[in-house]
């Protein structure tokens, strides 16, 4: 059997999708299982020697050039690249875990014998391209994830999600431990604060971000802020606030997923970093607002507590102004979590993963 799962991005996205095709994995090995994703995800399914612990290989989606450069003949190219791969693979079944118009061409593409999605797609116009479409169950989006796989593959007994094994990048390890060593902290207790989001109102304030950075210092805990871009606004406002607490780190995908992984504990919104300090199994305090946790919650292996008041809206629009939820969240209270979690790892310990 050659199952394709169309799973295009964005990184929290492609993390919650994993436990699933983890779960296929587990109990049909004798399958081939390939994935589209967009480049800037694949170090979340392979590494550079292409070593994928869950899948048998990667399809690239180089879908920021199409969404930027539409009519350009680089797009065209790209596109019948990979029409031209997915085609020549032969697949059995194409699984759309998007729902999107998008994923559901790039399944549709690959010509597959039958293509499986959600009856209610996140996109109306994307169930046009499925053969079969498969009633939506379960309330987090993994349970969804791992439902539509198990009724899409046939699979004898319901699929339970499991944790999925990352790569490792043996330059990344290196650089993460170098980081990790460049604190001004005694302590090696390190803390990642993923202070971004897809959108403004999840974002927690940064002044509390920097407030929360300074009484960690001061527990002897080097903090480190995750930042998307050298020239990243919301990282370096954190940081001015920390009034020298904090420090800024830059890091690509693989530099993220180790660096991660030498963290004692993550702090942060609900955003792709936070969703992959879960998959790791990083003691991680969640701040949530106006996405419901119970729906796209940090799933994991690992300790975790999730904060979010009761003010907060649920809602999916990308709203610009502060959620009221994470604007009654104190700085107090985050600190508490985050005391509890460093309690249970204990002084200087360092995550086996």
């Amino acid at each position: 059997m050659r199952v394709l799962v169309v799973r295009v991005g964005a990184m929290g996205d492609v993390l919650h999708a994993l436990p699933a095709v983890a779960a296929l994995r587990k109990e049909r090995s004798d399958w081939v299982l390939h994935w589209v994703v967009d480049p800037r995800w694949a170090p979340l399914l392979v590494n550079a020697r292409g070593e994928a612990p869950v899948v048998d290989g990667v399809c690239l989606a180089e879908t920021k050039l199409w969404s930027s450069r539409p009519a350009s003949l680089a797009t065209v190219r790209s596109i019948l690249s990979l029409r031209r791969e997915l085609r020549q693979a032969r697949y059995d079944l194409v699984v759309d875990m998007q729902g999107t118009l998008r994923s559901a061409v790039i399944g549709w593409m690959a010509g597959a014998r039958e293509s499986v999605g959600y009856q209610d797609p996140r996109e109306s116009l994307a169930a046009r391209f499925y053969q079969r479409r498969v009633q939506r169950c379960g309330r987090h989006v993994i349970e969804q994830g791992a439902a539509l796989l198990s009724e899409a593959c046939g699979v004898a007994l319901e699929l339970a999600p499991v944790p999925a094994t990352l790569p490792h990048e043996a330059w990344a390890d290196d650089w993460a431990a170098e980081v990790a060593g460049s604190g001004t902290s005694e302590s090696k207790r390190l803390c990642v604060l993923a202070v971004g989001g897809g959108w403004r109102a999840k974002f927690w304030p940064a002044k509390r971000y920097g407030e929360l950075a300074i009484r960690l210092r001061a527990m002897g805990v080097d903090v480190v802020v995750n930042a998307a871009r050298q020239d990243d606004p919301v990282a370096a406002e954190v940081v001015a606030a920390s009034a020298g607490a904090a420090r800024a780190v830059v890091c690509n995908m693989a530099g993220l997923i180790a660096l991660l992984r030498r963290a004692v504990l993550v702090i942060g919104g609900d955003s792709g970093p936070t969703h992959l300090a879960a998959a790791l199994g990083i003691p991680l305090v969640a701040l949530f607002g106006p996405t419901d946790p119970e729906r796209n919650g940090p799933w994991g292996p690992g300790s975790r507590i999730v904060l979010r008041d009761p003010a907060s809206l649920t809602s999916y629009k990308h709203v610009d102004r502060l959620d009221p939820g994470l604007a009654n969240l104190s700085v107090s209270v985050v600190l508490d979590s985050a005391q509890r979690l460093l309690d249970a790892a204990g002084p200087g310990d360092l995550p086996a993963g």
